[in-house]
């Protein structure tokens, strides 16, 4: 237990946090979008059908250039260049029977006996895995997409119907978090019509359905899934494991605290094939360990406890991808968001780690000191770590272990110790993360698309900070992605064609990743943007492209700072000025807005006769000046009368 949900007991660190957290104020980004200018000037573009709702799934195929769309009683196929054209729609509704049933059970007709697709996932070259809550009668189909790319194909094949328990929730509230390995669908639902029994799911495939122990809380405890990854441990594919991660209630929480939710990592060995005599036809290599996205305080930890969703960066060994995950709060003090980013090797050490144990109820949790059998719980039985090719092959005290001590000690902490980029007393929740990869003039840099609950995508760049391996998130854009301000509940990212998709209820929205024009017509201001994007070429802000030499591309991610790259460029200064003569009696309009929202605009007055240099009337001039260059300082109201 960390010192914060202690504290939080106590009224006036309550107050404290509140204080500090609550009046600190949220990041400003450089430029911010409404949904009408994006769409005048940005290439936003939309999809979106009359009396449909829930466009929650989103499949990219970079291959065929298509975007699935799993939305209420559809499946839809748009095109990666521009979602607005050349779609095609398969209509999926529930059968008769089915909505009535459902109506019958006192669900609503008209909002949740629907067929609500929540899952998309290539099965093969020709066809897709689609499920969905099917009027609370979960079900699952296969798609054809078929293989040419000049007429796509989208067609329900009816005699490959399969029934979707333990794939697909019942309930369209619930989310759905499944991967696709193989030919195996590992799914982590809730498997039962009430929403009680939760569940790590495989099906599929020709191996044995296995899941979770069922209503034992110390495995699983009124979990919320959230994403699920397949990530390789070595060259031996019998190594290979599935990464679970989801939220619930803390079985280790005192009773003082009450309920509280903690984010976790969950594992399972691909190659589990349950037990022989004990957990027949369940997991024997689950562990889970909790993940902990705080921020340090001198009177305890403020915790992000609340996981929204989890991104995969690859890396150049895919052993070790890195982890993108965004928080919110429970807490009623205070409401904030945070990203923090997590290491696979610290995830793997946790696993390695001691086990949580409790001997009796009144017992606190420890580290369990006693002897742990081998081979030890959570290993796979592979030829690289022992002699056993089968998890059947087991000893009884292995899976007894495994049964009684799926929670580790140790918890996950993120890179740095703390998180990546935050926002508290901003008005929104961050809701989903999608991070793209970019190669820059001064390196990589990982940039982030962060969906919220108002319809609004942030865009964050990772920047080093100091000389250690630590970064922090500048904020670059705030997006309007959608009129209604719709909760993001999905995002896509196509590296191939630049663009982002971006998913609600209400609709869908493609736009590009970048909007180098907008970052204004000057040397200073295309490095003061940061955008590793775009660069300054000599004559405009345009796209950064690493591939081509250009004698005066200028570009300054890391720094941001204009001053040396474009202190050749005569007609664009690093600070932008511009002069106002006025005479006696007469009056000027006073520009006060800066084209950057992280700007600060300075006007200065020079009366007539104080320069040595020249005679010159009564004279006002405009500085811009970004925070890299300046102080904050304060703007004038205009207009301004010369006297």
């Amino acid at each position: 237990m960390g010192r914060a949900e202690a504290a939080a007991m106590i009224p006036g660190l309550a107050l404290l946090w509140a204080a500090v957290l609550g009046g600190a104020a949220p990041s400003t980004p450089r430029l911010r979008l409404s949904f009408q200018e994006l769409r005048a000037r940005h290439g936003l573009r939309t999809f979106r059908l009359e009396r449909t709702c829930c466009y929650e799934a989103l499949l990219l195929d970079e291959e065929r250039g298509r975007l699935f769309v799993g939305a209420e009683n559809l499946v839809a196929s748009l095109s990666l260049d521009n979602i607005s054209k050349r779609a095609k729609k398969l209509a999926w509704p529930a059968p008769v029977e089915w909505r009535e049933e459902c109506n019958w059970a006192g669900k609503d007709i008209g909002t949740e006996c629907m067929n609500f697709v929540k899952l998309l996932h290539a099965y093969n070259r020709t066809h897709l895995l689609a499920c969905g809550t099917g009027a609370f009668h979960p079900t699952c189909a296969f798609v054809e997409v078929g293989h040419r790319l000049e007429e796509p194909v989208l067609r329900l094949d009816p005699q490959r119907l399969e029934d979707g328990k333990g794939k697909s929730p019942y309930d369209p509230r619930h989310r759905a978090a499944s991967v696709l390995v193989g030919e195996e669908l590992y799914s982590g639902v809730a498997a039962d019509l009430m929403g009680r029994d939760f569940t790590i799911f495989r099906s599929l495939g020709q191996r044995p359905s296995l899941r979770t122990e069922p209503h034992d809380s110390r495995w699983l405890n009124e979990p919320k899934f959230i994403k699920v990854f397949w990530i390789p441990e070595s060259e031996n594919p019998d190594d290979d494991k599935i990464y679970f991660f989801f939220r619930e209630s803390a079985v280790e929480a005192t009773p003082a605290l009450g309920r509280l939710s903690v984010s976790r990592v969950g594992q399972i060995c691909r190659n589990d094939v349950g037990g022989q005599r004990s957990l027949v036809n369940k997991w024997t290599t689950f562990l889970k360990a909790r993940l902990v996205c705080s921020l340090p305080g001198t009177e305890g930890d403020t915790n992000f406890d609340q996981l929204q969703d989890v991104f995969l960066l690859s890396s150049r060994d895919r052993w070790t991808p890195l982890l993108y995950a965004v928080f919110s709060t429970s807490s009623s003090i205070f409401q904030g968001s945070a990203v923090c980013v997590y290491s696979m090797n610290d995830v793997r050490r946790a696993f390695l780690g001691p086990f949580a144990h409790k001997e009796g109820p009144m017992h606190q949790w420890v580290s369990y000191q006693g002897r742990v059998p081998y081979p030890r719980p959570g290993m796979c039985p592979s030829k690289t770590f022992g002699t056993f090719s089968s998890t059947k092959d087991f000893p009884d005290d292995v899976i007894q272990f495994a049964r009684n001590h799926p929670l580790m000690y140790n918890s996950v902490l993120p890179m740095g110790g703390r998180p990546l980029f935050l926002q508290v007393g901003a008005g929104y929740t961050f809701t989903q993360i999608a991070v793209d990869r970019v190669a820059a003039a001064d390196g990589h840099y990982d940039v982030l698309f962060i969906g919220t609950d108002a319809g609004t995508v942030l865009k964050v760049i990772s920047v080093p900070k100091g000389s250690g391996p630590n970064a922090e998130g500048l904020l670059l854009e705030e997006l309007h992605v959608f009129e209604d301000s719709a909760t993001v509940t999905s995002m896509q990212i196509s590296s191939k064609r630049h663009q982002l998709y971006v998913a609600s209820r209400s609709g869908v929205a493609q736009i590009p990743l970048h909007r180098c024009a907008a970052h204004g017509r000057a040397c200073a201001e295309c490095c003061l943007a940061r955008d590793p994007y775009c660069a300054w070429d000599g004559a405009a802000c345009t796209r950064f492209q690493p591939s081509v030499k250009r004698r005066f591309r200028r570009q300054d991610v890391r720094n941001g700072d204009p001053s040396m790259l474009c202190s050749g460029d005569s007609s664009h200064p690093a600070l932008l000025e511009r002069k106002v003569f006025g005479v006696e009696g007469g009056s000027a309009f006073l520009e006060c807005e800066p084209r950057s929202l992280q700007a600060r605009v300075e006007w200065t007055f020079q009366r007539a006769g104080e320069s040595t240099h020249t005679q010159a009337p009564d004279t006002l001039t405009k500085s811009e000046r970004s925070p890299a260059l300046a102080q904050p300082i304060e703007v004038p109201d205009p207009p301004v009368t010369f006297r």
